[in-house]
């Protein structure tokens, strides 16, 4: 979006008021001015602005500028404290910018908010492994799959913190759940379970490393 396209959105938003919908959904056009504008001009404010501070955290994260992306989802978090996917996305951005300490604490407090959705136990699990604490990996992506029996990507990767840690038969039951399993939209999840059996069925199967996704 051109800058003068951006500063007529802004003119007709401040002369008709900007809707609830566009406040909520500003995320979803991958141009974080509009979000800005948002946030600049909207008179909504209070927590149902934190959808435009999450909105433009989630286009910097797309765009891999993560440090602004966490800082928009501390605005949306200190406005609105009580959305634990708030918590999810601070979590993934600092997971990816390396801060997994952190990351682990944002994914516990996404958990207490919905202890019954398996993404955040898949992700901490993630963040738990590249740190090497591959016991609490191991259980944070158990609890995964209890939730979520048909997430065969959980399964690979506790199948990966199994074989890290030397067990290899429990490696080689999740490898081949997972291969029964639909592989949804991660495409290499086959390739790389077949490899890792292939892999246990060898007689010096070679190094692995701990699940960094």
């Amino acid at each position: 979006m051109t800058r003068a396209a951006v500063l007529f959105l802004i003119v007709l938003c401040v002369l008709a008021g900007l809707s609830t919908h566009m406040v909520v959904n500003c995320g979803d056009e991958d141009d974080p001015d509009i979000c800005s504008a948002v946030i600049g001009f909207s008179p909504l404010r209070g927590s149902l602005i934190a959808f435009a501070y999450e909105g433009r955290g989630r286009i910097a994260l797309r765009h891999g500028d993560f440090k602004r992306a966490i800082a928009d989802f501390d605005e949306a978090i200190h406005l609105n404290p009580n959305r634990g996917s708030l918590y999810r996305d601070r979590a993934l951005a600092r997971r990816r910018n390396g801060d997994l300490e952190l990351a682990i604490a944002d994914y516990d407090e996404a958990i207490a908010h919905d202890p019954k959705r398996a993404a955040p136990y898949h992700q901490r699990g993630l963040a738990l492994a590249a740190m090497g604490d591959l016991d609490r990996a191991i259980l944070s992506f158990s609890t995964a799959v209890r939730l979520d029996p048909s997430d065969a990507q959980a399964r690979l990767d506790r199948g990966l913190a199994f074989l890290a840690r030397g067990q290899a038969d429990d490696a080689r039951a999740d490898f081949e759940a997972a291969l029964s399993l639909p592989a949804g939209k991660e495409s290499g999840m086959r390739d790389l379970a077949r490899a890792k059996l292939a892999e246990l069925a060898s007689a010096e199967p070679t190094q692995v490393a701990t699940p960094r996704r």
